[in-house]
């Protein structure tokens, strides 16, 4: 085929948005002999589908944010003690629980993996089609307390309410006060049964009251939350303080 001719199909496929196209000759020299035009049509536009596929899943990692990746598959359970199973943490990888909009609560001592734990079900979510928002609790709220200050918080509230996982991270290192409170309150409450969210703290519920200002507010969040929900006692020898004693 002319290079004429050639720069016309790069053209088109452009304009088609349909870009693997214009890598046909790749499959025309990985086809037989024998191979039938339609099995290279087909060929051409399983390739277009898998690149879109890849292209929305970095789209989806993204749009969450994550602060650095760990996988499920890097989790060593055996510093659980038997507290998580590998037929548990194959259930959350499945992401069903995110579908059935239920939520999990990690509650430990630092380094204990949940924010590991968090990440991971993130980017299995992500690679599901799900779209997943990573968000430090303390940076939430000041960024909440921000958009209302800046008539921009219902913008961001909608943001949050679509996706379908919302994962809160370290919760309890930072008490929020009553302007911060009721926004968290809220973000939590508009999800309630209609999204699914994952905290992790290093607070038993029963602290928590430290973090909020109204005791009653902090029942109620707990309730959200706690409903139709997993939550795990992760408390134990910090994993990464054992990892530095190791190296020394």
């Amino acid at each position: 085929m002319n290079s004429t001719t050639d720069e016309q199909i790069k053209l088109m496929a452009k304009q088609l948005k349909i870009p693997t196209f214009s890598c046909y000759q790749d499959i025309l020299r990985q086809a037989k002999q024998d191979t039938s035009f339609n099995q290279i049509l087909l060929a051409l536009m399983q390739k277009e589908y898998e690149q879109r596929q890849e292209n929305n899943n970095q789209r989806r990692l993204k749009q969450a944010a994550f602060p650095f990746t760990k996988t499920i598959d890097d989790i060593d359970l055996s510093r659980y003690d038997g507290q998580i199973s590998e037929v548990f943490i194959n259930e959350l990888s499945s992401c069903r629980f995110i579908r059935e909009k239920k939520n999990l609560v990690m509650i430990g001592n630092p380094g204990r993996g949940k924010t590991h734990i968090a990440i991971g079900i993130g980017l299995k979510a992500c690679a599901a089609g799900m779209n997943v928002l990573f968000k430090n609790a303390s940076s939430l709220s000041t960024e909440l307390s921000e958009a209302k200050d800046n008539y921009a918080l219902g913008r961001l509230e909608k943001r949050i309410q679509k996706v379908d996982l919302l994962i809160l991270d370290e919760m309890g290192y930072v008490r929020f006060d009553r302007f911060q409170s009721e926004l968290l309150f809220k973000v939590i409450a508009d999800r309630s049964e209609r999204g699914s969210t994952i905290v992790t703290t290093n607070l038993p519920f029963s602290e928590w009251t430290d973090l909020f200002e109204n005791s009653a507010m902090v029942a109620a969040l707990v309730d959200r939350l706690t409903f139709k929900s997993y939550v795990l006692d992760m408390n134990g020898d910090s994993y990464r303080l054992d990892h530095t004693k190791r190296n020394l």
